[in-house]
Parts: structure tokens; sequence; C-alpha cells
């Protein structure tokens, strides 16, 4: 790995929040598809708009900067691979649901990743709501009629019982108030709606994260947070149940690419739009450290062949908005029999007469 080369990769990485150049934006066509545009206030450092006291951990004014460069990016489509996968496994869980939805929701919809993968006879009418304008412009095309939203997905714009289904997919990982947020949605899906959502849990790009913290020590004496904190997978059924949810179910599941080397996965994370946005991210990545950090990534992970792997761990959820049609538990000590007599079932009785 060169010097030029990481300096390359430096002066790209501190230039992710940037606003692209006008001639990268001018040279791409549009979709003409309507777009309407209901944002909340400027975001600043401080409390979260839950007025609930949570403090943000997220600039969210940056991860919008992010998401607009990485969408002007000429070569963007090949950065969607990650997307692409967990938005149809999104897909395959709303099919697993034997209904047609009216009117559904997509939060932070990106590009459309899951409408692309869904019909009309599921989905009859489609909302995609994003923070960045650029990626709703090239969303991707679809049979169902869709509207476009610009939207915090802090902040939804709809009213209370609107919504037959709600989905979302990497996006809610980058929100300051979870919990307000999945309150949000209970409270815009329709009584019996039905939200599915994925989003990273907490062992994502462990290996990045071990590497430069490892990388970090050993050269600078201390280590910064390079990698943004996630939600744990034990702590998401409770975020759903508070929020109101019922029926839930959660599950997880583990995406992992391989890649050439270090500056390979954090360029793709860049592509992606998902470079770090905290606030107390460092800025500046040296260049030792990098080199001491992609040498501690093969040591300790890599492959025979060279490559390195990096894991996506995704955190699926389904939670239900109550409705008097739902099936119910049972009243404590209404049952009939005891789970002592479940042995005398399987016993055959004697009916042989002689």
């Amino acid at each position: 790995m060169s010097s030029r080369l990481c300096c390359r990769v430096l002066q790209r990485l501190q230039t992710a929040g940037s606003p692209p150049a006008a001639s990268a934006a001018g040279s791409r066509s549009w979709i003409t598809s309507p777009c309407c545009r209901l944002q909340a206030g400027p975001s600043c450092r401080g409390l979260s708009g839950s007025g609930r006291g949570t403090m943000n951990v997220f600039d969210r004014s940056m991860k919008r900067r992010q998401k607009n460069w990485a969408a002007a990016l000429q070569d963007n489509n090949q950065f969607d691979y990650l997307r692409d996968e967990v938005g149809g496994r999104v897909a395959d869980r709303v099919y697993d649901i034997a209904r047609t939805f009216p009117l559904a929701l997509d939060v932070g919809c990106g590009k459309s990743h899951i409408a692309e993968h869904l019909d009309k006879e599921v989905v009859e009418r489609l909302f995609l709501s994003d923070i960045s304008e650029t990626t709703l412009k090239q969303r991707r095309q679809s049979e169902i009629p869709t509207l476009c939203v610009l939207a915090d997905e802090e902040f939804l714009p709809f009213k209370e019982n609107t919504f037959d289904l709600v989905v979302s997919s990497l996006s809610l990982h980058w929100i300051n108030d979870l919990p307000g947020a999945l309150k949000q949605i209970h409270q815009v899906l329709k009584p019996d709606g039905v939200f599915i959502g994925a989003m990273v849990g907490g062992e994502t790009l462990y290996e990045l994260r071990c590497s430069l913290q490892l990388a970090e020590t050993e050269r600078e004496g201390g280590f910064s947070p390079h990698v943004s904190p996630y939600t744990a997978v034990t702590d998401l059924g409770n975020l759903l149940g508070q929020a109101g949810f019922n029926m839930l179910t959660v599950d997880i599941d583990e995406v992992q690419v391989h890649y050439p080397g270090i500056i390979e996965v954090m360029t793709d994370l860049q592509g992606m739009g998902e470079s770090n946005c905290a606030w107390n991210r460092r800025s500046l990545l040296h260049r030792d450290t990098l080199l001491a950090a992609a040498a501690i990534y093969k040591e300790m992970y890599g492959n025979e062949d060279g490559s390195i792997p990096a894991t996506f761990e995704i955190l699926y959820m389904i939670g239900w908005k109550p409705h008097d049609s739902q099936a119910k538990p049972a009243k404590r000590g209404s049952a009939t029999a005891s789970f002592g007599d479940l042995s005398k079932i399987s016993k055959p009785t004697n009916t042989d007469k002689s």
C-alpha cells in the first residue's frame, strides 16, 4: 500500500460530508417525479425533538450531507449491494403476511430498495420518505404508485392512523431518539397495522472497529470512536414494546462482505453514505495509524486469499399496532389442563378386547 494512495483516501474521507461539485450533479439525468418537501427545523446539538431530554449522538445535518454526496457520485450504484440485499429480505417479510396493504410508508427509503421488490398485489400505494433530496431523485422505478416526501426520520410529518404498513431498511441506526422514532411509527400506523424494519446491530464492523482501536492505541497512545455506536439486539424487543407494539418478532442475520483491504472497506462505506456522523468523531485519521490498522486487520481477520471480511449484523423487527381482532393470550389461571397431565397424552390406551 503506497503512501500516495493513503493520502488520496484520507482526503476523500475528510470530504465525505462536503457537497459534490455542480458539474457532477449537472451531468446526471434525474427522474421527474413529484417530491414533497417536509422538513423539521434546523438541527442543532443538544436535546432531541422528543422533548424527553435525550442527547443527540449523531449530527443529522452531517448525515444529510453525506447521503447527498454519496448519491451524487457518478458510480454510486456500485455501492448499493448491501441495501439491495437487505431491502429484498425486508420485502420477503412483507410477502409473508397474507394481506394487501392499501397505503404504506417507507421510512428512510434511500433509492427505494424495498419497493423494487414489491408489487401492486401487496402494496397498492407507497410513500417514500428520506432525509436526502438527491437520493430521492434517484429512486428506482416500481409498478407501485409512489409519492416522495423529503422528511427527517426523527420528525415524521404524517397524521395518526394513516398507514396500513410501515417499512424501513438500514436507516434507523442513525436516529438520535430511537424510542421516540418508534413511537412516531406506531402513531402513524392504523390499528392492526404492521411495522417491518431492518437496522444494523451492535456487532456490525467489529473487525474495522477493533483494528482502528488497536492501531490508534499503539501509534497515538489512545483511541477515538471511528465507528458509530449501534443498537444491541437485546434492547430492540424492549424498545418495540415500550413504543406500543405487540406480537413482536426480532431476528438476526449476518451479511459478510469480503474486500481487498481496509481502504476499500472505508471507500465503500463512504460511497454508501454510511460514514461516521457522531458528534464526537475525529475528522482526521493519521496515515501511520491507517497503515497500522490495515496490517492489524489482515493479521487478525484476513482470509487465506488475502482478502479481509467485513461483517454487517442486521436486526430484523416486526411489530403490530394493537387491535381488537388480534389474537390475545388467555387470562392467567384459565387453563383447563395441567402441564403435569401432558405425559399421559402420549401413552396409548389399551383398546384390545379378548
